[in-house]
Parts: C-alpha cells; sequence; structure tokens
C-alpha cells in the first residue's frame, strides 16, 4: 500500500483472535480475496496491520477500502428505486457471487447490509466472517446466515448445503429491493418458515429429497399447507422478468433452485450481461485456517505468514 496515497479507508480489527480458535474460525474474515478484489466485486483489503515481533502479536487489522453506504441504507431511503437501478445492484451481486463460488466459497452472511456501495453505484460485497469453502464438513449452523436471508435447508437444520443458500439469500434482497421491505422478516424458525411456504408454497414430498432427516421430512409434513402465491400478483408494480428471476430463485429444493452463473444469463439481465466482465476464479481457495484440529500456535503462525505476506514491513 502506497501510505502517501490519500485513499479513504475503513480499520476492522481482529482482537485477541488466538486465545480461543474456536472463537477465530467463527470471526475471522476470508483472507486471500485478491483476486475478486482486482475485478472490483468484493471489497478491497487495503493494508495488515501487525506488530513487527511475533511475540508482540495478540490482534491484527485488515484495512479496507471505505465505501459510501450499504444497500440497506438506499433500499430503506426516501431515494427512488427504478427497475434499472434494481437491475444494475442485482447484475453486481451475482456476478460477485460467481467468482466467490467459482473459488469454492459460501459467503453464508448475504443481507442488504453486507453489500456495499459506493457514490457511483457501485457494489461490492462485503463481510466475509462466515464464508467457509465448500469442502468443509464441519459448517457451524448457529452461525450461518440471519434468519430473515436464511434458505430453508439451513432453517431445517440439513448439515449438508451448498452455494444455493447464497441464492436463496440473493432471491430475498431482489424481493426487499422490489417492495421496500424485508421480504421473510420471520420472529423466529417457525414463523420464518410460515412466510416462505405463504409465498412460494408448501413443498410436496419431491421437493424434500435434500432433508436425509426422517424428523425433518416429518417436522415440514406436519405443517399448514399454503398455496403457492402468483408471483405476478404478489409484486404487481415490478419487471415482469424480475419477478420471474425471483421465483427462480424463492425455490424450496436447493437442487432445483437458479445458480449465479444461471441467473447471470436470465433474459432479465441481458442488457448488462458480458461473459467477459464475469470472470471466474482460476483456482479453488484453499483456507488453511478452517482445520479443526488446528492449535492457537498453529493459527497464530498462519495468521502471521499472511499478514507477512501482504505487509513485509509493518513499520511502514
Amino acid at each position: 500500500m502506497n501510505r502517501d496515497e490519500p485513499v479513504p479507508v475503513y480499520r476492522y480489527q481482529i482482537m485477541v483472535p488466538f486465545r480461543s480458535v474456536y472463537r477465530f474460525n467463527v470471526s475471522h474474515p476470508v483472507p486471500n480475496t485478491t483476486g475478486p478484489e482486482r475485478t472490483g466485486m468484493v471489497i478491497a483489503i487495503k493494508d495488515v496491520i501487525r506488530p513487527p515481533q511475533k511475540k508482540n502479536f495478540n490482534d491484527v487489522y485488515i484495512v479496507y477500502e471505505l465505501m459510501d453506504t450499504d444497500l440497506h441504507q438506499i433500499i430503506h431511503s426516501s431515494q427512488q428505486l427504478t427497475d434499472e437501478h434494481c437491475r444494475h445492484f442485482l447484475y453486481q451481486i451475482l456476478r460477485g457471487l460467481k467468482y466467490i463460488h467459482s473459488a469454492n466459497i459460501l459467503h453464508r452472511d448475504l443481507k442488504p447490509s453486507n453489500l456495499l456501495v459506493n457514490a457511483k453505484c457501485d457494489l461490492k460485497i462485503g463481510d466475509f466472517g462466515l464464508a467457509r469453502t465448500t469442502t468443509e464438513t464441519d459448517f457451524m449452523m448457529e452461525y450461518c446466515v440471519t434468519r430473515w436471508y436464511r434458505a430453508p435447508e439451513l432453517l431445517l437444520n440439513c448439515s449438508e448445503y451448498t452455494s444455493a443458500i447464497d441464492i436463496w439469500s440473493v432471491g430475498c434482497i431482489l424481493g426487499e429491493i422490489l417492495t421496500r421491505q424485508p421480504l421473510f422478516p420471520g420472529r423466529d424458525y417457525v414463523h420464518q418458515l410460515r412466510l416462505i411456504t405463504e409465498l412460494i408454497g408448501s413443498p410436496d414430498d419431491a421437493s424434500l429429497g435434500f432433508l436425509r432427516s426422517n424428523n425433518a421430512r416429518r417436522y415440514v409434513r406436519q405443517l399448514p399447507r399454503y398455496p403457492r402465491q402468483q408471483f405476478a400478483a404478489r409484486f404487481p408494480n415490478s419487471s415482469p422478468r424480475a419477478v420471474d428471476l425471483l421465483e427462480k430463485m424463492l425455490v424450496f429444493d436447493p437442487s432445483r433452485r437458479i445458480t449465479a452463473d444461471e441467473a447471470l444469463c436470465h433474459p432479465y439481465l441481458a442488457p448488462l450481461h458480458e461473459i467477459n466482465e464475469e470472470p471466474v476464479c482460476p483456482r479453488p481457495f484453499s483456507l488453511d485456517f478452517e482445520q479443526p484440529s488446528l492449535t492457537e500456535d498453529n493459527i497464530k503462525e498462519l495468521i502471521w505468514r499472511e499478514a507477512a505476506k501482504f505487509n513485509p514491513d509493518p513499520t511502514h
């Protein structure tokens, strides 16, 4: 980083990250996102600040670029939001998500407040504190996705889930842009499922194949039954193509949910779709920090090496 360059930045501190391995594994952000940063899809790391000596390494500061606002503030402001705004924001979200998913990363906490926007309406995905690789076995369900944006498979404690959970969250965000209010503001898990099924209809048995637990399938079957609403009637003032894409995102069965790559090819996004501007990661990310067998000292050493690669001379 050129410290003589007057670039506004935001500082994020990880306080004493090594005293609790569990706490660190829950709270740390994805450390090496330099690929998507360069293409402007996720928030950029500008610097990593650490002490000069490893013996004093008890906290670390990650310095991000500073954005002007976030999508939550925009949605719930008095500013007019046109269909062009909606398309523009959605395209940028999906473009970033395509890259992230191609790297075998699940964001796991997509919501409007984690989508950062500058004065030019450039949107970048932020807050990777709950992100995990798709190869991990311990996903820590209780720390995954704010409830209002949580996919049915997470609400039903499905232990194995895919990038489809992020697509569900994007569908909730799209619905919130269209209506200027949260789509499924559930008070608890039960209410959340009810709001979902009131809109998309109660699932049939064919849509429950992703649930390995007989108890979970039995629970869903005994819930009150709701017919599927007509999305065109639920979103009467929205673009029919936007509503069609929304329907393809809000599918109960994750295996039938549209992917980020497929969504970018949807007719609603045709005016912006440019395959050469929608890159994929050249190789999957490997998060050595996520190995459950790592000790406190192991994690400290890994973070020190990563910080040293980013900022070899912490005194400047």
